[in-house]
Parts: structure tokens; C-alpha cells; sequence
């Protein structure tokens, strides 16, 4: 089990969630771009571009413990002040996501933690069609566990991660090439999903389920 340093303050990635009241995303554009903006994140030039990355040290101190993701509802004026902290905004099927670069959760930036973490909940729209050829990064929800739309896009995200840092390397190298698309799989048989992954996510129990819940699986389209 991954654990954090001993005597450090847990780190985690913050992810805003733009959700206007006159025209909210759904439940499944956030989860995907969710998904999508940590990948891109991670694979940024500032990242992966050797210890001279702006946000190398940060993300390689994140990904030495527990790899928390916390999502926050963001709006209006909040939404673009969020837009100045460093980070990657996707935009996909009218949903607006910005995964910001890791840090202590005791030493959130003020624009981030003026956003309300609980009570992000968004209508499910008609199952996503998945992109019209692969590669891409396959996800599914455990449909028999309870989340917020919150909760929901920071499991994708752990997924997407999990998949990105243990797929083969070929496939990883496809799908990136592709443009890391991420297709939220519903409707499919939960047992037949989690046979098919390459990845799962077991959630650590800080919120909304308990400590050792399978919430997501992950695997690659080729």
C-alpha cells in the first residue's frame, strides 16, 4: 500500500469543475475531461520534460505517497480567477475541467479553496459515444457504488493516472499520440469491465465510501 512520507502533510492534485447554473455540463463530460486533463497534466512539457520541468519536483513528490485527487465546483468570477494557478484545462462535450499542479492540502491556493468541494452532483445525459476509432483509454464507474458527480470525476481521474503510469508502454505511447481521449464506458456489465482492465482503482476512504471500495476500472482501446 502506497503511503505518504512519513511526517509530511498529505499532497493531493485539486481539479475545478466549471459548473454554470444556466448551463451545467453532465455527469459524464465532466468525468471524461476529468480523466483527460489529469493525463494531460501529467504528460505535460513542464512535467516530463527532465528536472529542469517547472512542475516536475511538485508532481514526483505527489506521486511518493497516496495520489489524492480533490474536485471543486467552480463558477462566474471563481472559475476565472482558477484559470491563473498553474495547470491544464480540458474542454470536452460542454464540460470545462483544470487539473492544477500538486500541492500540500493544508496550503491551497485562496482561489481553489474559496470553491466548495461536497455537493457537486450533475444529471447523467445519454451514454457517451466513444470516439469514432482507438486508441483511446476505456473507464467505467462501479455502478453499484453511490458517488457525487465530484467524487465520480476524481475516481476517473485516478484511473486515467493509474493507466497512464502501469499500461503497457506501447499502448500508453498510442493513446498519447492519439490525444489521450478517454471514453466513460456505461451500460456494460460491471464484473465483465473489471475482467477487461488493466487497472482499478480501490479508494482510499476519505469520503463518500469506505476505505478499500473498487470505484473505477481502466484499460486501453487499440
Amino acid at each position: 500500500m502506497v503511503v505518504d512520507p512519513l511526517g509530511e502533510v498529505p499532497w493531493a492534485m485539486q481539479l475545478a469543475v466549471r459548473a454554470e447554473k444556466a448551463d451545467p455540463p453532465s455527469h459524464d463530460a465532466v468525468c471524461e475531461a476529468a480523466a483527460a486533463a489529469v493525463v494531460r497534466l501529467l504528460t505535460d512539457e513542464r512535467v516530463v520534460g527532465g528536472d529542469e520541468g517547472e512542475w516536475a519536483a511538485q508532481v514526483h513528490r505527489w506521486e511518493s505517497g497516496r495520489i489524492r485527487k480533490v474536485a471543486r465546483r467552480a463558477r462566474g468570477a471563481r472559475w476565472r480567477a482558477v484559470l491563473e494557478l498553474p495547470g491544464v484545462t480540458v474542454e470536452h462535450a460542454g464540460a470545462q475541467v483544470r487539473a492544477f499542479v500538486p500541492g500540500p492540502v493544508d496550503d491551497v491556493p485562496a482561489e481553489l479553496a474559496k470553491l466548495q468541494v461536497a455537493g457537486l452532483d450533475l444529471p447523467a445525459a445519454d451514454p457517451p459515444a466513444p470516439p469514432p476509432e482507438p486508441p483511446y483509454a476505456a473507464l467505467a464507474l462501479n455502478p453499484d457504488v453511490a458517488m457525487s458527480t465530484g467524487k465520480a470525476a476524481a475516481q476517473s481521474g485516478h484511473a486515467a493516472h493509474l493507466l497512464l503510469r502501469r499500461a503497457p508502454a506501447p499502448a500508453v505511447a498510442a493513446w498519447l499520440a492519439a490525444g489521450a481521449r478517454v471514453h466513460l464506458v456505461r451500460g456494460a456489465p460491471w464484473r465483465e469491465c473489471a475482467r477487461r482492465a488493466t487497472v482499478a482503482v480501490r479508494d482510499a476512504g476519505f469520503t463518500e465510501v469506505p476505505p478499500g471500495t473498487m470505484t473505477a476500472v481502466a484499460w486501453t482501446v487499440s
